[in-house]
């Protein structure tokens, strides 16, 4: 299908959402995204209530529409400690006002696409996350086969650190979804991949240790083994079963 062109000259500009957004904000995350919003939401956002939020406007419409909406972006403050990514990020737990960023919608007019706006709204995001001084990350959840989606966020150099499976239940049927983080002000990951290295090979030397130690407190009870074929095979399978539980959910990067 052939994307409507713009017959004139955008002039894009960028500001708070407010109270009279409310209808065409509705209207535009209608069209957007294939899940409903409640209505509670869009007056958390238009009142500011805990969100914080920016609409992308182009000053050269014609017919008094320069100040109408053209694309958006919707984001809530969230206490690290309290995240699904506390995990995944490298602070001091000691400072309970540690925060971050998480972007909840964002969205551009069909017609406005792949002139950028989606790009500059995401800035505004990190400019703002980055002003915040207890600020460590700003974050998001993208549904799998939004492949343009994963490609913007990549480009703009967020760090794709987990997919979760069914995360979205959409018209009876169950989409994954990736988890994207962008660190600020000093936020990063508690594990390089050479830190993650060195943790696998403690928790495997580990691992062989003590199954040793359960070898030799048997043969101390004289209980007869098979010739280290079992053995064998209850080490391995106990170690790739561990190792799959606490690595394979994510990707330290």
């Amino acid at each position: 299908m052939t994307r409507p062109k713009i017959s004139h000259r955008p002039s894009i500009c960028f500001r708070p959402i407010l109270p009279s957004d409310l209808t065409i904000l509705e209207q535009l995350h209608t069209e957007v995204f294939p899940i409903r919003y409640e209505p509670e939401f869009f007056q958390h956002v238009v009142s500011g209530n805990d969100i914080v939020s920016w609409a992308a406007i182009d000053r050269g419409r014609p017919n008094g529409n320069g100040d109408e909406l053209i694309g958006f972006v919707t984001a809530r403050i969230v206490l690290a400690k309290e995240s699904e990514i506390g995990d995944l990020l490298r602070y001091d737990p000691s400072r309970p006002d540690q925060t971050l960023l998480y972007i909840l919608t964002l969205g551009v007019v069909d017609t406005y696409r792949n002139l950028g706006v989606a790009s500059s709204l995401i800035r505004e995001v990190i400019r703002y996350a980055s002003s915040v001084r207890t600020c460590r990350a700003v974050y998001l959840h993208v549904i799998s086969y939004n492949i343009a989606a994963i490609q913007l966020y990549k480009k703009m150099s967020f760090r794709c650190i987990r997919r979760l499976q069914g995360f979205y239940f959409i018209n009876g049927q169950h989409y994954d979804s990736y988890l994207f983080v962008y660190y600020v002000n000093g936020g990063r990951s508690p594990c390089s991949p050479l830190e993650l290295a060195a943790a696998v090979l403690a928790y495997m030397r580990s691992g062989l240790k003590s199954m040793a130690s359960r070898l030799r407190k048997k043969d101390d009870d004289l209980v007869k083994w098979p010739k280290c074929k079992e053995a064998h095979s209850l080490v391995s399978t106990q170690s790739k079963k561990n190792l799959t539980a606490e690595c394979g959910g994510y990707e330290c990067v």
